[in-house]
């Protein structure tokens, strides 16, 4: 459905709309290329037996940590076709942790993300750290189902006309 012009127009500050209030990929054909890099971070809580099943490598899955690891990497690689206003961007760097937080208990990941493109990699960060929780949870339902996703989030990106970010502690 088109939508016609109104005079509720967008302020020409938001790029991801035409003018007529549309959504839209933003062109940035006229950016130089400039080094990207983004951290994302999440967890993932679970009670402590599924904790210890996981550190045991005894989920009934298979290897949880290396099978989360590797779907967070390819999550990254396909954020342009999961998210529809990406630009797809070649990745020079993706990595994912997961660490034992027995606190939690339960898992910190991170995904670090890097590029040298016209805009930036945070999308992909958080991609690669919600697929791979998504995965830790999908390998170690059959051990409980009420495992919890949390606060996903962007820790830090450079790079950029928006310039640098990093959250505060």
């Amino acid at each position: 459905m088109t939508q016609s012009p109104s005079s509720d127009l967008p302020s020409p500050g938001l790029t991801h709309l035409d003018s007529t209030g549309q959504a839209q990929m933003v062109d940035i054909s006229a950016k130089v290329a400039t080094v990207r890099h983004a951290i994302a971070g999440g967890q993932v809580r679970m009670l402590p037996e599924t904790f210890a099943a996981i550190e045991a490598g005894n989920a009934p899955k298979g290897d949880v940590l290396a099978t989360a690891k590797l779907a967070g990497i390819m999550a990254a690689k396909q954020t342009a076709n999961l998210i529809p206003l990406c630009h797809p961007l070649p990745l020079q760097k993706v990595n994912v942790w997961l660490t034992p937080d027995p606190a939690l208990p339960g898992y910190q990941i991170q995904a670090e993300v890097r590029t040298k493109a016209e805009t930036g990699v945070e999308m992909e960060a958080l991609t690669a750290v919600s697929i791979a929780a998504l995965t830790l949870y999908d390998m170690a339902k059959a051990l409980e189902k009420s495992i919890q996703i949390e606060q996903i989030r962007l820790i830090s990106k450079t790079g950029g006309k928006s310039g640098d970010y990093t959250i505060a502690p």
